[in-house]
């Protein structure tokens, strides 16, 4: 089989690749965030000790190059802020281009994932978010996903569709983490919906700006292989996490 990633089969598919291969709201209470807690222990589809999942998805649209680089050159740091906490499997899922939307296989380390990320350029085109939640809804159902981290700075589909999507991943208690870059007011609508829909969380960090997109991607990091308590005590020295945890019901 090439390295190459084969486009997609159907409408909403995204293919999967071998591992290495191209492919506002309220701010919780203390007793809000404790139940929380026990109701997740008790419902959680992860075994004890399961590896922790992780979908990254980045729109890697023309206009994100400045941010690929830098998603590229941070991504190391989630595998790093999870090294204490348990091991962490990435997927990465990506869309550019004519309806090009693609993932690769589960990544255990960063220099893989470094590998891949840095032959991949980005190309014009529309975003593909529904296509995204797809992909995570149907891996979650496969093989369990602890939470969807996407990246972009535009929505340019139907918002009713993607929180019908954002919905179901919600039922499966997959949060999704959406970091915005810019001020799109659209997307900015859209990307809280479906944080509000899937118990996740929406955050804005400015163009160019590596410092809060890495507190951002250690949070999510942390939430995927330690769960909602490892969230909380990285919360209590990092501004990325408490900005997280204020959102997630």
């Amino acid at each position: 089989m090439s390295g190459d990633p084969i486009k997609p089969r159907g409408r909403g598919a995204v293919p999967a690749q071998q591992e290495g291969a191209l492919p506002q709201a309220r701010t919780s209470t203390a007793e809000d965030i404790a139940a929380f807690v026990a109701k997740a222990q008790a419902l959680s589809p992860h075994a004890p000790g399961a590896r922790g999942r992780l979908i990254f998805a980045l729109d890697a649209t023309m206009s994100r190059q400045p941010t690929w680089d830098m998603a590229c050159a941070l991504q190391a740091d989630m595998f790093r802020e999870t090294a204490a906490l348990g091991s962490l499997d990435i997927r990465l899922v990506y869309y550019r281009g004519l309806n090009e939307c693609r993932a690769s296989g589960w990544i255990s380390d960063s220099a893989r994932l470094a590998t891949l990320m840095s032959k991949i350029d980005c190309r014009g085109g529309d975003t593909q978010i529904g296509k995204v939640l797809s992909e995570a809804r149907r891996e979650a159902v496969a093989s369990g996903v602890r939470a969807v981290v996407f990246v972009g700075d535009a929505m340019e589909e139907n918002v009713d569709e993607l929180c019908a999507k954002a919905g179901e991943l919600g039922m499966l208690k997959v949060p999704v983490f959406l970091f915005q870059e810019g001020h799109d007011a659209a997307a900015e609508q859209a990307f809280r919906e479906i944080a509000g829909l899937t118990g996740g969380a929406w955050c804005r960090f400015d163009p160019g700006a590596a410092a809060q997109l890495r507190e951002l991607l250690r949070a999510a990091a942390a939430y995927a292989a330690g769960g909602r308590e490892a969230l909380l005590k990285l919360a209590k020295s990092a501004s990325g996490a408490a900005k997280l945890i204020g959102q997630m019901r």
